[in-house]
């Protein structure tokens, strides 16, 4: 199978299964795991940060991200399709007690004007606005970047008006290869961030938060309270520090694979692919063939070795990933225009 379903889908590399073998390990609730203590101190001196936590999930991270920064009845500020507020299940609601305010984002991004109208002023009617969460690469927008300098202007906003901001970096390091830059220059804009190992880096499993010492000594007592403090850890932590010694500097292939599957695709009659959105490594094909529905179409490619994810009844996701290579993304491009054409 060609697995385009997620880069979550990738499998721990065989130096990470190595690592894994032989890791040194200790109970991390207690702060003993020497190799989760590792992970921690590289993930904070590469996203330039004083601390680390290491996580079970990126939902975890996010959710303490929220949960750290916020007291209950704060209202946060997010884009409308974010993953915070999308696909996390509620819990901003359910485990932090505070209100969202959504924007409606250009590409996943939220205007610095609609950011300044939804902070709310001082009303003894209104919610403190506390926080204002981002996402870069932004997930549902099809993996658009922002760029560093917007960044910076949402920072200095929040700043002002004395509120945190906290970056969903999920797949942050796909955002500073399309940028050509040191992910600290764009981690330096927020006052938290959450990335994860288990997505193009490969690990089988976990998620960093970065941020303050202070913000992460009191995250660590809620990562407890949601149920995250692992034991001997370090297991899973090895792979993460070989994820980040050794797998960053290759996902402009990723990216690379991802813009000829876009190419691709939008030659095809049938197909459309907005080519400005395709900037990392996942491509939104949008079906325009009035004969075929996103479900008959995954469908169709399952049955020829392909997998891709259902978005909407007319849009199908593509990600590209290390499992993912040159001659795989021909092949899916044959494949898909035979199919297609006898749709026609």
């Amino acid at each position: 199978m060609i697995d385009y379903r997620s880069d979550t889908i990738t499998k721990p590399t065989e130096k990470m299964r190595k690592a894994m073998y032989e890791a040194e390990v200790g109970d991390d609730v207690y702060g003993e795991d020497p190799t989760v203590k590792r992970l921690e101190e590289l993930a904070a001196e590469i996203t330039g940060k004083e601390s680390a936590i290491f996580v079970p999930s990126g939902t975890m991270g996010n959710q303490l991200g929220v949960k750290t920064h916020t007291n209950p009845g704060d209202e946060i500020i997010l884009e409308e399709n974010c993953h915070i507020f999308y696909y996390e299940a509620g819990a901003t609601a359910a485990l932090s007690s505070v209100q969202t305010r959504t924007i409606r984002g250009e590409g996943g991004i939220m205007a610095i004007s609609d950011i300044r109208k939804a902070i709310r002023s001082e009303d003894i009617h209104f919610p403190k606005t506390s926080l204002i969460c981002v996402e870069n690469t932004h997930n549902k927008w099809g993996g658009t970047v922002m760029s560093a300098s917007h960044m910076k202007n949402i920072h200095e906003l929040a700043m002002g008006r004395g509120i945190k901001v906290h970056l969903d970096g999920a797949r942050i390091f796909n955002a500073a290869a399309y940028l050509n830059t040191d992910v600290k220059n764009i981690t330096e804009h927020a006052d938290s961030v959450m990335f994860c190992l288990s997505k193009g880096l490969c690990a089988p499993v976990g998620s960093m938060l970065a941020g303050s010492k202070d913000f992460i000594h009191k995250a660590k007592k809620y990562r407890k309270m949601f149920g995250g403090g692992m034991r001997q850890a370090g297991i899973i932590a090895a792979a993460g520090i070989v994820a980040l010694t050794d797998m960053r500097e290759r996902l402009q292939e990723d990216h690379e694979n991802a813009r000829n599957l876009a190419e691709g695709l939008s030659g095809i009659k049938g197909l459309e692919v907005d080519l400005n959105s395709v900037q990392t490594n996942i491509v939104m094909c949008d079906i325009v063939n009035k004969d075929s529905d996103s479900q008959k179409f995954i469908a169709a490619l399952k049955e020829d070795g392909i997998l891709a994810t259902y978005i909407t009844d007319t849009r199908v996701r593509f990600v590209t990933h290390y499992y993912i290579e040159a001659k795989d993304v021909k092949e899916t491009i044959s494949k898909i225009s035979t199919y297609m054409k006898k749709q026609q």
